[in-house]
């Protein structure tokens, strides 16, 4: 693992196919992993991952980039669901309809900006790796609190048995207009 990754749980290993490296996370056991990586912010970030689940029979398995820290904002496919969830904590505070196809590769991308003095605009996207970027957010949600400082994250729940991959993780600053 990069010495800057903070691994909370899970068997998170660094996998090799052909020249591309990625995070992997094995199907087992049945729980929720996460890995902390990039700088320490409060706001105005962005957080995108490519990731690759597989389902098992009538089982999905749960995955998601996140902002400020455990506590804060995560971006998360829900399969079993049809939904694309975005959480506070282990708060669901929006939902969207999701109807991709697992067994590929898939962009997410979550947002924390300042919107107005006093609120802050969490949005996120999902994409197949293959498409191009949508340019509206696919789900929002209005922070009346100012976030909490902390560091972005990929999550994954193996629910399916089979293993998740995590490719391309960046993190940084939005450019915002002044």
């Amino acid at each position: 693992m990069p010495s800057d990754f903070l691994v909370l749980d899970g068997g998170f290993a660094v996998k090799q196919d052909g020249a591309n490296q990625f995070l992997e996370l094995p199907g087992a056991p049945l729980e929720t992993f996460g890995v902390l990586f990039g700088p320490t912010v409060e706001t105005d970030t962005v957080v995108t991952a490519k990731i690759r689940g597989s389902a098992k029979g009538r089982r999905f398995p749960t995955f998601a980039v996140g902002l400020n820290g455990v506590g804060g904002y995560r971006l998360q496919i829900s399969p079993a669901k049809k939904l694309l969830e975005l959480y506070k904590g282990d708060d669901v505070v929006a939902t969207a309809p999701f109807e991709g196809k697992l067994d590929s590769w898939f962009w997410l991308r979550l947002e924390n900006k300042k919107f107005t003095d006093g609120e802050w605009k969490i949005s996120g996207k999902v994409w197949p790796e293959k498409s191009t970027e949508p340019e509206d957010p696919a789900i929002s949600f209005l922070e009346k609190s100012k976030p909490i400082a902390g560091r972005a994250s990929i999550w994954g729940s193996p629910y399916s048995g089979t293993p998740i991959l995590f490719d391309d993780l960046k993190v940084g600053l939005l450019e915002v207009a002044k």
